[in-house]
C-alpha cells in the first residue's frame, strides 16, 4: 500500500546564509557542496531540509539549497545564479530535464533499467533515482531530503507515471531517520511481491529493489558489459569456440550473463556473497531464450576474491578474458595509499590468470583513484610480473551517470591485451 499520504509535508522554511568569500566563489562556480567551514552565519536556526538561501555581502541572491546541520556539507546546493523559487513546478521541471537527458538510452526499448537522477551530477546532491521498468527507486544520501520527499515523488509521478516508487536509505540516513519510514518501503503504488524484471541491452535481469545492494543492480557498468559481450562474440567468430571468462567480484552476474550471451564456452564467477551468486544464476535462467547462454557452462566459487585468485594461480589456471570489477577500495582520502596497493595486487593476480594474448579488464569505482593512477598501478603490476601490456580501450561513465562537477567522476575501466614475455 502507498505511504504517500504519510510523507512529511514539503518544507518552505528559508534560512538566510552568509558565507566566506571562498564559499561564495564555490557557489557561483556551480559547486553542489557548501561546507560547514564556509558558513559564517545563518538566520534563523533552521531545521534539516529547510531551504538555505545564500547571499553575498550586499545581500544579493547567490544560490539556494537544502540545509543539512548533520553533515559537513552544510548546504546541498540546488541552484545558483538568478533568484528562483523551489516549488512543485521547479521539482517537476528538474526531474523532467534529467529524464529527457536519458531519452537516447531508452529509445530502442532494449534497456529499461537506468539511472534517472545521478545526485550532485544532476544538480540534486544526495538524491539518487533509479528506474527498473515501471518501478522507480528513490535513494536518499542526506536526511535533508525527507522534507522534500513528497515533492520529489509528485514530480516523478507527473513525469513518468510509474507503477510504484520504493524508498531506500544510505547507512547514515537510516541511522538518522526519525520520520517512521522504513528502508525498502513502497511510498507510491503497491509493494512489489517479487524482484523487478528489466532489460539491459536486450538481456533480462532482476532487481531486488527492497533489500538488494544499492538500488538492486549496478547500472553503471552497462556499457562495459556490452563491450565484453562483443569481445566474446569476436573471439568466437575468430575461431576460439572454447572462449573462457573469469568474472571476479561478479555480484549478480551482469558481466557473466553478457559474456555467456556473447558465446563464451565457460564463465567462472568469484564473489563473497552467496545471495548475489544465487541471483546471478537466476539471471542466467531469465535469458534462456538466448541460445548461447544455454550452451555456456557457468561455475562459481564463494569467498574472498584475493584468496580465491591466489588458489587459481597456484593451480595454473588461465582464462581468455579476465574481468576485475571490485568495490571501492578507497572509502576516504586516508585509505588511498592502501587502496592503490590492493589494486596492484589484484592486477598482478589478474595478469597471471589471463592467457597469453588474452584480455584483462580492470575497473575501479573509487572516486579518489583517478584514471592515471589506475594506469600506473597496472604498469607497476606488469613490470613486477614480467608481463607486457597493450592497452586497447579505456572507458568511463555511461550516459545516465553524467559527470556534472569537478569531483563527480568515479568509474573507469582499462582493457589490456596480456603478453607473457
Amino acid at each position: 500500500m502507498s505511504l504517500l499520504k504519510d510523507l512529511p509535508q514539503p518544507s518552505m522554511h528559508r534560512i538566510a546564509v552568509h558565507v566566506t568569500k571562498a564559499g561564495l566563489r564555490a557557489v557561483r562556480q556551480g559547486s553542489p557542496w557548501l561546507y560547514d567551514q564556509a558558513v559564517i552565519s545563518h538566520k534563523p536556526h533552521g531545521e534539516c531540509g529547510d531551504l538555505a538561501v545564500v547571499f553575498d555581502d550586499e545581500r544579493r541572491f547567490a544560490g539556494i539549497g537544502l540545509w543539512d546541520p548533520n553533515s559537513p556539507i552544510r548546504v546541498k546546493m540546488l541552484h545558483s545564479g538568478k533568484p528562483t523559487t523551489i516549488d512543485a513546478g521547479w521539482w517537476k521541471d528538474r526531474l523532467q530535464a534529467c529524464r529527457e537527458f536519458r531519452n537516447e538510452l531508452l529509445e530502442d526499448g532494449t534497456t529499461t533499467g537506468f539511472r534517472w537522477v545521478h545526485g550532485e551530477n544532476d544538480g540534486l546532491p544526495g538524491l539518487i533515482v533509479d528506474q527498473y521498468s515501471n518501478t522507480v527507486v528513490v535513494k536518499l544520501y542526506s536526511s535533508a531530503w525527507f522534507a522534500h520527499l513528497a515533492s520529489v515523488v509528485e514530480g516523478i509521478v507527473a513525469v513518468s507515471a510509474p507503477e510504484r516508487i520504493v524508498l531506500r536509505f544510505s547507512r547514515t540516513v537510516r541511522a538518522a531517520n526519525t520520520f517512521g519510514l522504513e528502508d525498502g518501503a513502497t511510498i507510491y503504488g503497491n509493494a512489489p511481491e517479487a524482484p523487478i524484471m528489466f532489460l539491459e541491452n536486450g538481456l533480462h535481469f532482476e532487481a531486488d529493489v527492497v533489500q538488494g545492494h544499492k538500488t538492486g543492480h549496478f547500472l553503471d557498468q552497462r556499457d562495459n558489459r556490452a563491450i565484453v559481450r562483443k569481445m566474446v562474440e569476436e573471439q568466437v567468430q575468430g575461431g576460439n569456440v572454447r572462449c573462457s571468462v573469469l568474472d571476479v567480484f561478479s555480484s549478480t552476474g551482469g558481466f557473466t550473463v553478457s559474456a555467456a550471451a556473447g558465446g563464451a564456452a565457460t564463465v567462472h564467477m568469484v564473489d563473497v556473497s552467496g545471495p548475489a551468486l544465487a541471483t546471478a544464476h537466476r539471471n542466467l535462467l531469465h535469458n534462456t531464450q538466448v541460445p548461447a547462454i544455454g550452451r555456456c557452462m557457468v561455475t562459481d566459487i564463494r569467498g574472498d576474491a584475493f584468496a580465491m585468485l591466489e588458489e587459481m594461480v597456484d593451480e595454473g589456471r588461465t582464462f581468455d578474458i579476465v574481468i576485475l570489477d571490485p568495490p571501492s577500495f578507497a572509502q576516504n582520502q586516508e585509505s588511498v595509499h592502501r587502496a592503490l596497493g590492493s589494486y596492484e595486487r589484484l592486477a598482478k593476480l589478474g595478469m597471471a590468470l589471463t592467457a597469453n594474448g588474452g584480455t584483462l579488464v580492470q575497473a575501479s569505482c573509487s572516486s579518489r583513484i583517478d584514471l592515471d593512477q589506475l594506469i600506473d598501478v597496472a604498469d607497476a603490476a606488469a613490470r613486477a610480473s614480467g608481463v607486457y601490456l597493450d592497452e586497447i580501450r579505456r572507458t568511463e561513465h555511461p550516459v545516465d551517470h553524467p559527470i556534472g562537477f569537478e569531483f563527480g567522476a568515479y568509474l573507469k575501466a582499462l582493457y589490456f591485451t596480456i603478453s607473457h614475455v
